[in-house]
């Protein structure tokens, strides 16, 4: 099986990557078939030599029936030549563990009680206030009606 696959070149610490066809047997940065173009990851995102193609080789290859590694997937993709691999979860390792969403669970519903007791505390103020603003009212009418009996 053909792949269109990265080789990694350059010295330590400072990567720089062919992209070539090569069989899937053979070593990753062993024998090739072909260079197809380079990556150089030190180069800024926006750089125009961060990734060089050679696009009607790689089309022919695909035309062939190489098929690409992920990384040269999304570079290819970006050179609009292929279409992005979609990517599917397989397992369940990103999942959480059934302890850890009981827990969560039990948060969230202790958040939930709080708010609603907040809310009922808030509306408990509230109708406390207006029953003494209530009660202020009507005494100070009782007051005020005081004070006029005795004007009369």
């Amino acid at each position: 099986m053909l792949k269109i696959r990265l080789s990694r070149q350059g010295s330590k610490k400072r990567p720089f990557y062919h992209i070539v066809v090569a069989d899937s047997r053979f070593p990753r940065d062993g024998r090739f078939i072909e260079k197809l173009g380079t990556y150089n990851p030190m180069l800024q995102k926006d750089n125009p030599q961060r990734v060089t193609l050679k696009e009607e080789r790689i089309k022919y290859w695909l035309g062939v029936g190489a098929q690409t590694t992920d990384r040269v997937n999304g570079f290819l993709a970006k050179a609009g030549l292929e279409e992005k691999n979609k990517i599917t979860e397989k397992t369940k390792k990103n999942q959480p563990r059934p302890k850890t969403v009981a827990r969560m669970e039990e948060k969230a519903q202790k958040l939930k009680e709080a708010q609603e007791a907040e809310l009922q505390a808030k509306q408990q103020a509230e109708e406390e206030a207006k029953a003494a603003n209530e009660a202020a009212a009507s005494a100070e009418a009782t007051e005020s009606e005081n004070t006029e009996e005795a004007a009369q």
